[in-house]
């Protein structure tokens, strides 16, 4: 009978430092691109104007980065290479509040270990002297004298031939140059007042000078991104938010396009992903996904740098103080109707208060200016023209205004001066399509609106403005609806009890592994309460409270409003017509329905020339 098998006795050693360097290599080198970043990182800590960076082999055989920099002293020199060198930090309070791009010292030389480094520099101080620029070879140490001006080059040939299996999988050195593109192109964003060069295989690909932010934002992401874009600037508190969001038009169906910065640092920031997505709930439809670039500006002491290798994920001290400052920040610039913003380029408006969309905007009889702002949109040309979701709002339901309406609405007739139409960023209205579209024309050309989209945004932001805080009402079921639970569900649904009533929900336990849904909010209650139940668990567990209440009270509201708003195939008069397009210039987010769909298209005159080709 053989022996058991006995294992060998692990010893406990010392690794060698090449071992260790490479170990390091593995997570802070993944592709040709690391090596990229942590380059130009170091060249932007080194206060460089211009930046140039040379590829052969989409990065794998050569990667060579040219900065103006401050240059590295001949005698420190060698240090440049060695494992936790850096000139970043000294200390531990350095260390908690990180202002530099680089501050761990260990990228050069995990990219020493699996490359061939060299490095010639030329310091600012020694300006003036004979052979005064040095070049260090990373395999041998030797100091040699070179030619250049003040800066310093980093050249890295065959990266991962002292790791031939890593090498291995790499993909196409097409991909690798992609990556590497992307690369640089996060930081030209964060840094638009320094000028980058890159070019492939002695071609020049891509060329960003120094500029202003928008310039920067329009000459790496196209004039597409920025003609779409929204402009974010808000301070709350200790955290400044600016930079760029999209509007939902110019959603993709991919995250491609999702810029997201603290500090100057390009992030992957769950926190700041889920405000902005938030921030878009209303506005996008199914899983498009918004574009925009956003810089967070926050006290180093307050966020944590060193969580990650490659130093691209953050921790917050605060996480709802940054969540809340992003969603303020892109929530506000959204609820603006586009209309507004439209007519901006034909006119020059009157000034609009920041708080201009809010309740008081549906105040009728203010004053008609000459110029449109979104206080006078609702009486423009018409008289006592009334809400117009009380218009068309079904017996069951009513939204009617605080001040209730006795008598039925009643119009004038609309009879508005060529000058006072011109200043309507919708027009006015002047026939409906197949019982689904209204036209209408305004000074661009042709508007075409969809009725029922564009009414039950407007009887949704109402609503959301009159339940403020108020409780969910519920319904109790007259059979629960038991389900399998899992330890967090059950967790979730004991932590949570006075969220879910506030939710309309009751969930309890049923047994140590099951929970029952014993009642539902009153506008769902032929719905799925399991599925339902689920959904508002999994949020709570993840997200603040708060947010998961505002959101499903958002959907209840939003399946509300899409049964009160007016149906297809309802004739309207021209007077229904114009109040709902007046109605639409000043409801926040009117652009898009509940669902994300939009509610209205501009067709210029231009456009309407090309297609019969006149002038041609």
């Amino acid at each position: 009978m053989n022996a058991p098998f006995s294992p060998p006795t692990p010893i406990i050693r010392e690794l060698p430092d090449e071992l260790i360097s490479q170990i390091a290599a593995g997570e802070v080198v993944e592709r040709p691109a690391s090596v990229v970043r942590e380059l130009v990182d170091n060249a932007l800590d080194a206060g460089s104007t211009q930046i140039t960076v040379r590829l052969l082999g989409g990065g794998v055989r050569a990667i060579i980065v040219e900065d103006d920099g401050c240059g590295i002293p001949r005698d420190q020199l060698p240090l440049a290479f060695k494992r936790h060198a850096t000139s970043k930090i000294s200390t531990l309070a350095d260390l908690e509040s990180v202002g530099t791009m680089g501050f761990r010292g260990e990228a050069l030389a995990a990219i020493n270990s699996i490359s061939d480094c060299a490095v010639s520099s030329l310091a600012s101080s020694q300006n003036g002297s004979k052979n005064t620029a040095w070049l260090l070879d990373g395999r041998s140490g030797e100091l040699s004298p070179a030619a250049r001006a003040q800066g310093t080059t980093v050249e890295v040939k065959e990266l991962f031939f002292a790791t031939p299996a890593r090498r291995k999988f790499l993909k196409s050195d097409a991909t690798e140059l992609s990556h590497c593109l992307e690369s640089i192109r996060r930081h030209a964003l964060a840094r638009p007042d320094v000028g980058f060069t890159v070019w492939h295989e002695g071609k020049l690909l891509e060329q960003w000078r120094a500029v202003d932010a928008k310039q920067r934002v329009q000459d790496v992401l196209g004039d597409d991104f920025i003609e779409s874009a929204l402009t974010v600037d808000l301070a709350e508190g200790a955290v400044r938010v600016t930079g760029f969001a999209g509007l939902p038009d110019a959603a993709r169906s991919r995250a491609d396009q999702q810029y997201a910065y603290v500090n100057g640092r390009f992030v992957r920031d769950k926190v700041i992903q889920h405000a902005v997505r938030s921030s878009y709930e209303d506005v996008l439809h199914g899983g498009r996904q918004p574009v925009y670039v956003l810089f967070v500006q926050i006290d180093p002491a307050r966020v944590d740098v060193n969580v990650h290798p490659t130093k691209i994920e953050v921790r917050f001290r605060d996480g709802r103080e940054i969540h809340q400052a992003v969603r303020h920040a892109v929530h506000g610039v959204l609820a603006a109707p586009r209309s507004a913003m439209q007519l901006e380029q034909a006119f020059t408006p009157a000034p609009v208060a920041q708080n201009a969309f809010n309740a008081d905007i549906f105040k009728r009889n203010q004053p008609v200016a000459g110029i449109y702002t979104a206080q006078s949109a609702i009486n423009l040309g018409m008289n006592e023209v009334r809400d117009v979701a009380q218009l068309w709002a079904p017996a069951n339901y009513s939204t009617a205004p605080t001040t209730p309406q006795t008598t039925a609405p009643t119009f004038a007739p609309i009879t508005p001066s060529a000058d006072e139409a011109a200043t309507w960023p919708l027009g006015k209205a002047i026939a409906q399509l197949h019982g689904i579209y209204i036209l209408g024309q305004n000074a661009q050309g042709m508007v075409i609106i969809d009725m029922h989209a564009a009414h039950e945004r407007i009887v949704y932001e109402r609503l959301k403005n009159q339940i403020d805080a108020a409780r969910i009402t519920s319904q109790p079921l007259l059979i629960p609806a038991t389900f399998a639970a899992t330890p967090v569900e059950v967790a979730t649904a004991e932590a949570h009890q006075n969220t879910l009533e506030q939710l309309g929900l009751d969930i309890s336990a049923f047994s140590a592994k099951t929970l029952a849904v014993r009642a539902v909010p009153t506008t769902l209650a032929k719905g799925d309460a399991v599925e339902l139940a689920r959904s508002v668990l999994g949020e709570l567990a993840q997200h603040d409270a708060s947010t998961v209440i505002q959101r499903a009270q958002h959907e209840i509201l939003s399946t509300m409003a899409c049964h009160s708003a007016v149906r297809a195939n309802r004739s309207l008069t021209l007077e229904e017509m114009n109040a709902l397009l007046r109605q639409m210039e000043a409801t926040e987010r009117s652009d898009q329905c509940n669902h994300g769909r939009p509610t209205w298209r501009q067709i210029s005159i231009k456009e309407l020339d090309a297609l019969f080709m006149r002038g041609r």
